[in-house]
């Protein structure tokens, strides 16, 4: 019998009897990350990095039960030794290996290899069974480097600037806003936030991650106030009532989905731009390769695609899963309890 397998519930460890980013309620919960398609509510118990404690329980209640566990600590449950690794997604977002009787298991959750100032980079984790995401699973998506991204952005906010027109960015409140504040230069001007935005900043100031100084759009803001800044908010914002309020506005949208021609558009936005908080084909690639692993199991995205690559490119024995994943197709605006 396999260590994990797939049920009703979610990727299951009957050994230890606790599930893997679960997406029915469960007794025990081990979470990779905080985004609401990998973790849910009603578990019995959560286990997470330390990272991601404070924000499970502004999104699920203060009083929900949850134990931390370090990157790199051993613990046994079961019998099986569990243990978390950077997954470079967003700050606190952890691969789960496993090992019993000398198989192991890596759930690596979602997961980027480009560098992020605010998350500790990815780890290959040697592995006989390894469970990839595939969000971008296939070889249009290949991410530029985040300084040339942050150099457009930095141009666009100044023509916005010369043009009177405030900039405002669509980013997901959880992990994308954080990272689009890591390249801003603040002798631009003023970096304002939406609530939801500026709610998930102060849960990581508490924690001791750095950010550049924002403001939080007053209520009785007017509309003078917003001359010369630039403003991030969840997708769903742009284009909205509240939007509206800001004044001329130019407004962009930061996702890997930008890649694609036609994604703005659908997006209403006047400008994409490409920054991805998942691994794009060379880093799915890489990652996977890394880990030696001898069997692949595809979640989420182009999961048959991306699975077929691997048996053919690579002879490795891959196969796409079922699973309730989003992987990052969702806006996680009004799920943060924000």
């Amino acid at each position: 019998m396999a260590l994990l397998v797939i049920n009703k519930n979610g990727i299951y460890c009957a050994q230890g009897d606790f599930y893997i980013d679960p997406w029915r309620p469960v007794a025990r919960a081990i979470i990779t990350h905080a985004h609401s398609d990998h973790a849910r509510a009603g578990m019995g118990s959560y286990l997470c990095h330390p990272l991601t404690a404070p924000v499970l329980r502004q999104r699920l209640g203060k009083d929900i039960n949850i134990q931390t566990q370090n990157y790199g600590f051993r613990h046994q449950i079961g019998g099986v030794n569990l243990c978390l690794y950077p997954a470079g997604h967003l700050p606190g977002s952890a691969q789960v290996r496993l090992e019993y009787k000398g198989e192991v298991w890596v759930v690596s959750g979602d997961y980027k290899l480009q560098a992020d100032s605010l998350c500790q980079s990815f780890e290959p984790v040697p592995c006989h069974h390894f469970i990839t995401e595939s969000t971008f699973g296939l070889p249009i998506y290949q991410w530029p480097e985040p300084d040339n991204v942050f150099a457009e952005i930095k141009e666009w906010w100044s023509d916005n600037q010369a043009s009177g027109r405030v900039s405002i960015i669509g980013a997901y409140s959880l992990g994308k806003a954080q990272r689009v504040l890591g390249g801003l230069d603040p002798s631009l001007g003023p970096i304002y936030c939406h609530g939801a935005v500026e709610n998930v900043n102060q849960i990581y100031r508490e924690q001791g991650l750095s950010l550049v100084e924002t403001r939080l759009i007053p209520s009785d803001f007017k509309r003078q106030d917003m001359l010369g800044a630039i403003v991030l908010a969840p997708p769903s914002a742009l284009g909205s009532a509240w939007s509206r309020k800001l004044g001329p506005q130019s407004t962009a949208f930061c996702s890997g989905w930008m890649a694609v021609r036609g994604a703005r558009r659908r997006r209403a936005a006047d400008r994409g731009f490409v920054l991805s908080d998942h691994a794009d084909w060379p880093g799915l690639n890489q990652a996977v390769l890394a880990t030696g692993a001898e069997s692949i199991y595809v979640t989420h995205g182009y999961k048959d695609i991306y699975a077929r690559w691997l048996r053919e490119e690579y002879g490795l024995n891959a196969q796409s899963v079922e699973t309730l994943y989003e992987g990052g197709s969702a806006d996680e605006a009004g799920t943060l309890g924000l």
